[in-house]
């Protein structure tokens, strides 16, 4: 289980990376404690593999400018691997007393190794070591997030194509307008895709860009040598300005939720379009029951709980940008302690995206679409327009085949014309989807 709320179990205050002299064991201190912390540990366990790498690299670094001894090395990197076992296998905890995830892997290794344990921390900051810890999580959660992307992707295009001679009304106000198809809804969605992942490419880029040297993001005195360390840690680039390093804290949190909030947009109009058509008034989709929800008293419901809850959570999802930007926008350059606070807004943001994404690609398998819908004689008037174009197509003028066609609607004598002749590209009759598909591939291997 995450271990959360961890330093309030005992009265007994541990000392802290920090401090110079003990803490006095009074209910002050406590309190500061509980508050300052809050949910902080919770979120560390997330972090816990990627402390170690950044330490890893650290270690390495700091042994070719001489901080750490060659024979010293070795021993370290050894307990750095068996805390990350530790952390593959569950069995690593944040105990009772220590403040985070950094403390409580720079105690491990000093407990094993007395004070070659203890060096590790030589020439960085928390403040530079939880800008890495965290750039590292996003970057390998986005990649997460990509994947499941392109996973929806093509479920929606291989749906687009088994659809594409199926026709449904479009609307307009929520007034039927012209014919659409299947084809060109479960496509629509597809390529709404591509722009979500652009998105998420730039937070990918912004994300990408190594802080570790940055110290408490006024550099250090020490030689480092910080381009070893973005090589090590595979980071595309370095963060070079110290202060700005420090600067992207918050930033970087700010830009995967936009894109996040971006794939929730989308995500959310196809949830509402899946429970709309859905409703018997429409009846142009259903699931297996397995998919739907019952009434504890009517017994005909299938209701769309899960596309709801898409829909509800989606929403919800739109406004993290906003959330960071009025935990982040009044702040001046340098750490703030509010800067914990991000974790809170978006880790929890990331679960709900990746599981809103599975499960949509997930049921969206098992739907079933309905034949012949157009043939039910509501639905005559969505083929005005084509009445209308091939007036045009025989000499008329389109404002007199516009009058032409409104008056046959009137006198209620109206024929429609179903013959359709779509064939522009992104049409009922010429989908595109094998370039919407090169285009999303262009930006899917942009991720390195």
């Amino acid at each position: 289980k995450l271990i959360c709320a961890f330093a309030f179990k005992t009265n007994k205050m541990s000392k802290k990376l920090w401090q110079k002299n003990n803490l006095s064991e009074n209910q002050h201190a406590a309190l500061v404690e509980k508050f300052t912390i809050g949910r902080d540990a919770e979120f560390d366990l997330q972090l816990a593999k990627y402390d170690v790498l950044g330490n890893k690299a650290h270690v390495k670094m700091l042994s070719t400018i001489g901080l750490i001894e060659e024979s010293e090395l070795p021993k370290i990197l050894e307990e750095l691997d068996d805390i990350a076992l530790q952390i593959e296998e569950g069995k690593f905890i944040i105990e009772d007393g220590i403040e985070d995830v950094h403390s409580q892997i720079e105690f491990q290794l000093t407990k094993k190794l007395g004070d070659i344990g203890k060096k590790i921390h030589s020439a960085r900051s928390r403040n530079d070591q939880v800008l890495v810890d965290i750039k590292l999580f996003l970057k390998n959660e986005i990649l997460e997030i990509k994947d499941l992307v392109k996973n929806l992707f093509q479920t929606l295009q291989k749906l687009s194509n088994e659809h594409q001679d199926k026709l449904i009304p479009g609307y307009t106000h929520f007034q039927i307008a012209m014919p659409s198809s299947f084809g060109l809804w479960f496509g629509a969605y597809a390529e709404a895709l591509i722009d979500d992942l652009e998105m998420l490419l730039a937070a990918y880029k912004i994300t990408n860009k190594n802080p570790l040297g940055s110290g408490a993001g006024y550099g250090s005195s020490f030689p480092i040598n910080r381009t070893l360390t973005t090589e090590l840690l595979e980071f595309e680039t370095l963060n070079y300005n110290v202060v700005y390093a420090q600067m992207t804290r918050g930033k970087s949190e700010k830009t995967l939720a936009t894109a996040i909030a971006a794939i929730a947009h989308t995500l959310s109009k196809l949830a509402y379009d899946v429970c709309l058509y859905m409703n018997q008034n429409f009846g142009f989709i259903t699931f297996p029951d397995t998919f739907t929800t019952g009434s504890s008293i009517m017994p005909h419901k299938k209701n769309p709980d899960i596309f709801e809850l898409i829909r509800g959570k989606c929403n919800i999802l739109q406004g993290v940008p906003t959330e960071l930007t009025l935990l982040t926008n009044n702040l001046p350059s340098g750490y703030h302690r509010e800067m914990q606070l991000t974790k809170e807004v978006l880790f929890p943001a990331i679960n709900t995206i990746k599981d809103c994404l599975y499960i949509t690609e997930y049921t969206l398998n098992h739907i079933q679409v309905k034949d012949n819908i157009l043939e039910d004689e509501k639905y005559q008037y969505l083929f005005s327009v084509e009445n209308v174009n091939d007036l045009v197509l025989n000499g008329v003028s389109f404002r007199d085949a516009y009058v032409q066609v409104g008056q046959s609607i009137d006198n209620q004598n109206f024929e429609p014309n179903k013959n359709l002749n779509h064939t522009h590209e992104g049409s009922i009759g010429n989908l595109c989807n094998e370039e919407i598909k090169e285009e999303f591939s262009k930006v899917f291997e942009k991720f390195k």
